[in-house]
């Protein structure tokens, strides 16, 4: 498989101001690879570094060592109008669907604004908005409601359909079911996995959860405090994960089985008094 993309001993540091002004690195060193058509899912809890390294690959924060290659192109501190074409390849879609989406403007515009960005006419731009709504089962008349008009799941598809206008090559999912329930999680992840099926893009999908990050990945990498801890294969990482940390998530993940959810609390609880604190 060829790597898309590259991350190469990644470092990032936030500015600090005042007494701050040494603030720790959030990323160590961080490596990995993301093949075409390939979904890697990025795990931690908050504060690992994930979401900064999703920012950093979008261009949104500076790394202070290491490199990103897309395509054999460095791309790791590329800023402004030189950044401007990336956009065609390298999208994102956000973990609030209503945030995310100008609460102002019709679906139509907000599917279309990317699109004449890029100097497609208004009206291919208003084709491609057909097409876009019906790649992620949303009905026509879509097009002239507002976000407020769309259940969280329905606007999630809306911003998974705007991240497609441009049929990038890879897009970051930061979080993008989190703030959806269990049901319409699912119909989120599987719509994920059959837009890849049908158009070969590659994902970054940032979660905390194992169990939805073992749905759709490929390879799984785990982060903690902006290190990667362990790297595998999805089936290989959430059935035999290898370092402590892993093992830590996988057990703070709720199960439906009540004897199992009891047997995975005393676990946790010998992971505690062994000195494994990792999960909360």
């Amino acid at each position: 498989m060829t790597d898309l993309l590259t991350v190469d001993d990644l470092r990032l540091r936030y500015p600090g101001r005042g007494l701050r002004a040494a603030r720790p690195e959030v990323l160590r060193g961080v490596s990995l690879t993301i093949g075409r058509g390939e979904t890697l899912g990025l795990v931690g809890e908050s504060g690992s570094g994930k979401t900064t390294l999703g920012r950093a690959v979008l261009g949104l924060a500076t790394p202070t060592g290491g490199r990103i290659h897309f395509e054999g192109q460095d791309i790791t501190h590329v800023t402004g109008r030189r950044r401007r074409p990336l956009a065609k390849d390298i999208q994102v879609i956000f973990q609030d669907p209503y945030s995310s989406l100008n609460p102002a403007m019709q679906i139509a515009d907000i599917l279309a604004e990317p699109l004449l960005a890029q100097d497609t006419t208004s009206a291919d731009a208003r084709r491609t908005v057909g097409r876009l709504l019906d790649q992620v089962g949303l009905p026509s008349d879509a097009a002239q409601r507002y976000p407020r008009e769309f259940s969280g799941g329905q606007r999630q598809r809306v911003a998974i359909a705007r991240a497609l206008a441009l049929k990038p090559k890879l897009i970051v999912c930061d979080e993008p079911v989190s703030a959806l329930d269990l049901t319409t999680q699912a119909r989120v992840v599987n719509l994920l996995i059959e837009i890849q099926r049908e158009t070969g893009v590659a994902y970054l999908f940032i979660t905390h959860d194992l169990h939805v990050v073992r749905h759709i990945s490929h390879r799984i990498a785990v982060m903690f405090h902006g290190e990667l801890v362990e790297t595998g294969t999805a089936a290989s990482v959430t059935t035999d994960p290898q370092h402590a940390y892993t093992q830590s998530l996988l057990l703070a993940a709720p199960i439906a089985d009540p004897d199992g959810q009891r047997e995975r609390r005393l676990l946790r609880k010998q992971a505690r008094e062994a000195g494994h604190t990792f999960a909360r």
